[in-house]
């Protein structure tokens, strides 16, 4: 069934494992470089620090703001260090490239990664010249998604009407405010057709052919 979409004018991209297939293991390779990091930082043995690594992801959106609170860590360095990893794994996507190029509206990327990340994954995979402006963890002043104050912010800062937008994300967690804010949300991956969540609006595992084939404003 093709999916009306004709109420959206600002269309919002999570990065990692969104506007790239999960099943390349970049992220995976980033995982790494924050296992050496925290347990490097911290001294603690490896298993371990992976534990505290995870833990302090789920408990506050990104192992980086559990290090800031726990240990007064200075973002700079785990940022640039992390994501210092091949991106040989992450191919262009022509498909891709046209059907975000045809919508209409405002286009923006939406990440807890950094700037800096962001700006050498979007230039690498050839979207970068597509998305107006990229908000990235930085910018939330190092408050991750899923936090509603970085959600306010980013509708703040960019004049966002919710009812009027459309989140694409990979993570469920992170749709929930953006559904109670009003926006239509899009879960994003293999593991979506499995969501039951009423946060959810819709679940693709072709990021592509679901925006291809979607009815946009504009269209008949």
């Amino acid at each position: 069934m093709m999916v009306d979409l004709t109420h959206v004018d600002t269309w919002l991209f999570d990065l990692d494992n969104t506007l790239y297939p999960a099943e390349t293991e970049f992220m995976g390779l980033i995982e790494g470089r924050m296992t050496d990091f925290v347990e490097r930082f911290t001294g603690l043995p490896r298993e371990e620090a992976r534990a505290l690594q995870k833990k302090y992801y789920l408990e506050h959106g990104t192992t980086l703001a559990g290090l800031m609170t726990y240990h007064g860590m200075d973002p700079a360095q785990f940022l640039e260090e992390v994501h210092d990893v091949s991106m040989e794994n992450l191919v262009p996507d022509q498909a891709l490239h046209d059907a975000i190029q045809a919508l209409p509206g405002r286009r923006l990327v939406f990440t807890n990664g950094s700037l800096g990340h962001a700006e050498r994954v979007l230039g690498h995979l050839g979207l970068r010249d597509l998305f107006g402006d990229v908000f990235a963890i930085e910018t939330a002043d190092y408050i991750p998604k899923p936090s509603l104050a970085t959600f306010d912010k980013i509708t703040k800062l960019h004049a966002i009407d919710p009812p009027t937008t459309a989140f694409f994300e990979d993570s469920e967690k992170n749709l929930v405010p953006a559904a109670r804010l009003g926006m239509t949300t899009i879960l994003v991956g293999a593991h979506a057709a499995a969501s039951t969540s009423e946060h959810v609006h819709h679940r693709t595992n072709d990021l592509a052919g679901f925006l291809s084939s979607a009815r946009l404003k504009g269209t008949s």
